[in-house]
């Protein structure tokens, strides 16, 4: 845009912002794309506009003509393959011989078993090693890719959606409830969340690719905080696109004031996510070993959930347990003290719902729900004190 930017050292982030809203990396001038590093950041770029994944995609779907060597494309079911003309040269997709050699005896056109009695002599065994390789690793880097751009693309329309909120439906929304442009704020708050968690989430897929495989805990444990993290999202992201409608439609004016409560808890909580995933990421997923996730007892298996209850045990990113006591009465006379209660897994203090979070619907932790009446009994319990149900 033409303007200077300063740079002060010393303050922790490279991230700087221009008088024009554009926001870039001082370090290496490509746009923000904290928690990853500029390293990543340009291999990354490179391999996205990189000539390698060309050839990776030809050696994973092609296979060279016999007689001219071309890379020929399979795109039907036949093994029957033709080369482009000149060549014209016909031959057996799997085992690369003549098609004059083939017929019913060697399977037909649609199976090979020379190239199956080649295969268990290991005559092909490098070659299609090479290419499973190449289709694996395609597979792999499309699985990050898609995700990268997917949430590059939600977060230039959110950028759109923000700018028709604030030029067109803040004014109306404004006039309609009677509301000022600053009480109306948490609309746009939760906007601009949404596109600031929509950049953080699509730089992750780039954290994750660059994630040594063999490293299984730490992927385990990243895929973990990346799933909590991009389901708080997306529930936000839905209330802002869905249950606003109405409310800018006018059609909502008894629910005003709790659509209200509700979109600013998700924003807050939806922070509260994407601040535990950047700074797990930034220190290089260094909580796996603190919460001993990698102890060879604690996992079985691949299983997310097991890396949850680990973190739930081992107390990361709880919130305080309670704000205030409520005594409640059961039919059996007995006092029951209820506690407002901090969600273990999105930070929400519950204060109407006892046993259930009003925002990711978790189950407070320290309670059996009974089978028969579906009274939530603290875990010491044997017996529910609603039915007398054993436990």
């Amino acid at each position: 845009c033409g303007h200077a930017v300063e740079f002060v050292l010393g303050s922790g982030s490279y991230d700087v912002s221009c008088k024009c809203t554009h926001r870039f990396c001082w370090n290496c001038t490509e746009e923000v794309h904290r928690p990853v590093g500029c390293d990543i950041v340009a291999k990354w770029i490179l391999k996205n506009t990189a000539e390698s994944e060309n050839l990776t995609w030809i050696l994973a779907n092609s296979k060279p003509c016999p007689k001219c060597k071309r890379p020929i494309e399979k795109t039907r079911g036949c093994m029957h393959m033709t080369c482009t003309p000149p060549c014209r040269f016909q031959f057996c997709w799997l085992c690369l011989g003549n098609w004059s050699d083939h017929g019913n005896e060697t399977g037909g056109f649609y199976a090979c078993n020379r190239y199956e009695i080649a295969r268990m002599e290991g005559e092909y065994d490098e070659t299609e090693k090479r290419r499973e390789m190449a289709k694996r690793s395609l597979k792999r880097y499309t699985h990050y890719y898609q995700r990268w751009a997917a949430n590059e693309r939600s977060r230039v329309k959110a950028m759109k959606d923000l700018q028709e909120m604030q030029n067109v439906h803040i004014k109306k929304l404004s006039m309609d409830y009677s509301q000022s442009e600053l009480q109306l704020k948490f609309i746009t708050d939760a906007w601009l969340q949404i596109i600031e968690c929509r950049r953080v989430l699509k730089w992750t897929y780039a954290y994750g690719y660059y994630l040594p495989e063999h490293e299984e805990t730490k992927m385990q444990f990243f895929e973990y905080l990346q799933g909590e993290a991009e389901s708080g999202l997306e529930r936000l992201h839905q209330c802002v696109e869905k249950d606003l409608k109405p409310l800018i439609e006018g059609n909502t004016q008894d629910h005003f004031n709790e659509l209200r409560n509700k979109l600013s808890v998700l924003t807050t909580v939806t922070r509260n996510f994407f601040e535990n995933l950047v700074r797990a990421l930034e220190n290089g997923l260094a909580d796996v070993d603190t919460m001993d996730v990698c102890s060879k007892s604690g996992l079985s298996g691949n299983s997310k959930a097991t890396v949850g209850m680990k973190m739930k045990k081992s107390g990361w990113g709880k919130g305080t347990t309670s704000r205030t006591s409520v005594v409640g009465q059961t039919h059996h006379g007995q006092q029951q003290q209820q506690q407002s209660w901090s969600c273990e897994r999105c930070t929400y203090f519950n204060q109407e719902s006892p046993t259930i979070c009003q925002i990711c619907n978790q189950h407070r932790a320290g309670l059996w729900s009974c089978g028969r009446c579906t009274y939530s009994n603290n875990t010491t319990a044997t017996i529910c004190l609603m039915c007398n149900q054993q436990r």
